[in-house]
């Protein structure tokens, strides 16, 4: 359980510095405490969408990861951000990713991010 929350915190954590370098990636809402909870429950739906649909869409784009030697992980990568922005637009949460290369930077930022604060954050069970 506690691994579940400090990923989720790295999420969150990476979602945020995206945003706050990306202008095409946003969240908003009105107060501090709100934009707070609405990015955590993007970082618990991007968590869901890396943990379901990412090991499938791989799964079927191994003949591709082995002609681009692993580059088709950031294309996925992007997918996945772009699925999280969909589906936040679903349960009516304020977070938006614009245009697909806008999700490919923030992929990437995300995914720097994401492995420093999994280095940094404890993991124990």
């Amino acid at each position: 359980m506690k691994n579940f929350v400090v990923k989720t915190i790295a999420n969150a954590g990476a979602l945020a510095v995206a945003i706050w370098l990306l202008g095409n990636i946003t969240l908003e809402g009105g107060s501090t405490s709100r934009k707070v909870l609405t990015l955590i429950l993007v970082a618990l739906i991007f968590g869901l969408v890396n943990f379901l649909v990412k090991p499938v869409v791989q799964l079927l784009t191994f003949p591709l990861f082995i002609l681009t030697l692993g580059l088709i992980t950031l294309v996925v990568n992007a997918l996945m951000l772009l699925l999280t922005s969909w589906l936040a637009g679903v349960f009516d949460l304020s977070f938006h990713v614009e245009g697909f290369w806008t999700a490919v930077l923030g992929a990437l930022i995300i995914s720097v991010v994401s492995w420093a604060l999994n280095m940094v954050l404890p993991d124990e069970d």
